[in-house]
């Protein structure tokens, strides 16, 4: 079966990725499986500046899933660039850099230090808070998203905007992503949430709150997908949130997807990605599908179908 996508410009073999912050910045899971078979090894999010990140404890366990405030900490792209990047070219994967700031002029600071690296597109990490905006999440901005999306061009690759579920105006910010020049959407980020140890009274997380990722958000990011979609037919959508089957995968699809990254599986089995593409790939052989861009936004072909048939009986 043929598990090969194109987002945007971007071709890639597998539509299985792995996502931000769950895979390291380099080639950390190469000794789980052939990361050249990905699609892409997507960057845990760099700033242009080393970043501790927040207090510890940093992550928490909510039953199967996790809830965590790491902070963004991390080397900074130039030390990235240096100590981690060529490893993965070494292995042969394609690579997507995540990169993220509190203001716009930070954004085009870490777009910079990107420009040149051998990377296939930017991820430019929108959900993250914006100090100009008195904390405020950028993706929950059409116009603060739009501002860092213009100052990451500076790079000269493909932008991917990764946004947030966590706002009721997702649709508005994501086209405010696109007519600002992301060439494709992420979706999504975590959802904020907090876990409280009632042993000690106190939250489990050093930082109090956190954001919540597994299983758990997998209906979160498949609506997001499908109203995405729904918005903006013609935009290529990489989907983010709760992915542990390669039936999980192939819904995400569906919903109008055309890539979909493994995260928070990861943590409790790092051979998850590859998991997700053989899965994915045995359900293509069960049912027929020769390729998986032939599934690309089914789901509302059906949807429109049924919406016919209701009108014309209501008729």
């Amino acid at each position: 079966m043929n598990l090969a996508t194109r987002v945007g410009s971007v071709e890639l073999p597998s539509f299985v990725l792995t996502a931000a912050g769950t895979a390291g910045y380099g080639d950390e899971l190469a000794g789980y499986g052939d990361l050249a078979a990905l699609g892409a090894v997507v960057t845990k999010s760099l700033a242009a500046f080393e970043w501790a990140g927040n207090p510890a404890p940093r992550v928490a366990s909510w039953g199967a899933d996790m809830v965590n405030a790491v902070g963004l900490s991390g080397p900074g792209v130039a030390a990235w660039r240096r100590d981690h990047l060529p490893g993965l070219r070494r292995r042969g994967a394609r690579v997507v850099g995540s990169i993220w700031g509190r203001s716009v002029a930070e954004f085009a600071d870490a777009a910079t230090a990107m420009r040149g690296a051998e990377v296939v597109a930017l991820e430019v990490n929108a959900s993250c808070p914006n100090l100009e905006g008195r904390s405020g999440i950028f993706a929950h901005s059409p116009e603060m998203t739009a501002r860092i999306v213009e100052a990451a061009a500076v790079a000269q690759v493909p932008l991917w905007a990764k946004l947030s579920p966590n706002t009721p105006a997702l649709v508005d910010v994501a086209r405010a992503a696109v007519e600002a020049g992301a060439s494709a959407l992420v979706l999504v980020n975590t959802v904020v949430g907090m876990v409280i140890d009632i042993e000690t009274r106190r939250p489990a997380l050093g930082n109090g709150g956190g954001g919540l990722s597994g299983s758990g958000i997998f209906p979160v990011a498949l609506r997001a997908v499908y109203e995405c979609h729904a918005a903006l037919p013609d935009t290529p959508l990489v989907a983010v949130g709760g992915v542990m089957r390669g039936e999980d995968a192939i819904a995400m699809v569906m919903a109008g997807a055309s890539a979909v990254e493994v995260g928070t599986a990861t943590f409790a089995d790092p051979r998850a990605p590859w998991a997700v593409a053989r899965g994915a790939d045995r359900w293509l052989r069960r049912h027929g599908v020769s390729s998986i861009t032939q599934l690309r936004g089914v789901a509302h072909e059906s949807a429109t179908r049924t919406s016919d048939r209701e009108g014309d009986a209501n008729g």
